[in-house]
């Protein structure tokens, strides 16, 4: 297979009529997740366990298979080893990219540089650490089965000898204004994909980009849409409407497909974050009634933050002395608002979960 040339960007030929009828949709539920998102008063701490999941679901995508309150037990001091520990490294890193990322976008705009930086972040110490980390590849690279030679290949990107002027015109692109929004992501995300400028990485930093580029051109007030619980769970149609652009130039059906996903999700979060606002305020007043403490919020805001939790992480995330969280922590415990995954032993201390969150971040019954 020869490499392949990408369309030039704006792209040129789209059915606006069937497209709009989408956008509206789209824009509308968008909207509406974006209404709860500007009424919390601190979202990084209350929507921490759906970044997580996020960084969880678009690794999985690339086949990582741990789960996020297995992420959290590690965090929490649960040993893990194997080639489950290599995916929740992987799975961090992509947490600590898109968080990283989320500071820097308050100051400048998606970028080559923006896009290195957090694909250097993303293959620190793990699995493909040896495939030049935040450099742009200097050679061909292609998409087929493992062992398959290029002649076997599904797809080909660009020649490397062409990959600069293809990033640069897609940085352009970003830089202006397309017919829509949320057309100018699909697309964004889509040639980003089509371009595949890394030697390993491509399909997580392109998920990266989406939230942050819907921030950029104010679709939402923060970057923490998270699209990824979609596109896991259609992975096939994802990457069909993807090849069909670099097979058929059907630009149409991937922007449709991406479109859907934005209002299904759209829909599904603002869900889980009435959900969790709801619990918020629950946990608020029971929380106070049980402990009967001034640290109470810090401590339920710990909670939140670490939904899984070892007591000297929380002490250092809220500042509440070792010896008054041990006397909290089992307050709450007696009281049915955490139960514990691992007493503890030795010089190993005890691990909780504060599952009611886990279930709400995970759409399924965590026990």
């Amino acid at each position: 297979m020869e490499p392949y040339t990408p369309d030039s960007l704006p792209v040129t030929g789209l059915d606006h009529a069937r497209l709009l009828r989408l956008v509206g949709r789209s824009n509308a539920a968008l909207a509406r997740y974006d209404g709860l998102l500007q009424g919390i008063v601190n979202p990084t701490v209350l929507l921490s366990p759906l970044t997580t999941q996020e960084a969880v679901l678009s690794s999985k995508i690339e086949g990582t298979q741990a789960t996020l309150d297995e992420v959290l037990e590690h965090e929490a001091g649960m040993k893990v080893e194997g080639e489950k520990a290599k995916d929740i490294q992987e799975i961090i890193n992509y947490r600590k990219a898109l968080l990283s990322a989320q500071e820097v976008l308050t100051e400048r705009p998606v970028s080559l540089g923006l896009v290195r930086q957090m694909h250097a972040m993303l293959l620190d110490s793990v699995r493909g650490s040896n495939k030049s980390p935040g450099e742009f590849r200097k050679t061909q690279n292609y998409i087929a089965r493992p062992g398959a030679t290029i002649e076997q290949a599904s797809f080909v990107p660009p020649s490397p000898f062409q990959l600069q002027n293809f990033l640069e015109q897609w940085e352009t692109y970003l830089r202006g204004d397309d017919i829509d929004p949320l057309i100018q992501t699909a697309v964004m995300h889509a040639q980003f994909e089509i371009v595949h400028p890394f030697n390993d990485g491509n399909g997580r930093i392109g998920r990266l980009l989406i939230p942050l580029f819907l921030c950029q051109k104010k679709c939402i007030s923060r970057p923490m849409f998270y699209l990824s619980e979609y596109l896991e769970a259609h992975r096939d149609e994802y990457y069909a409407a993807l090849r069909g652009i670099t097979r058929d130039k059907d630009w149409n059906s991937w922007i449709q497909f991406f479109l859907e996903a934005i209002a299904t999700q759209a829909s599904t979060n603002a869900d889980k974050v009435r959900a969790i606002m709801q619990l918020y305020e629950e946990m608020k007043r029971k929380v106070a009634e049980v402990t009967n403490s001034k640290h109470s919020i810090r401590l339920l805001d710990g909670l939140f933050r670490r939904p899984i939790f070892g007591l000297n992480e929380v002490a250092v995330e809220t500042g509440i002395p070792t010896a008054t969280l041990k006397t909290l922590v089992r307050s709450i415990r007696e009281a049915g608002i955490v139960k514990v995954l691992r007493e503890a032993s030795g010089q190993m201390s005890a691990v909780f979960a504060f599952t009611e969150l886990l279930t709400i971040s995970e759409g399924r019954m965590v026990e």
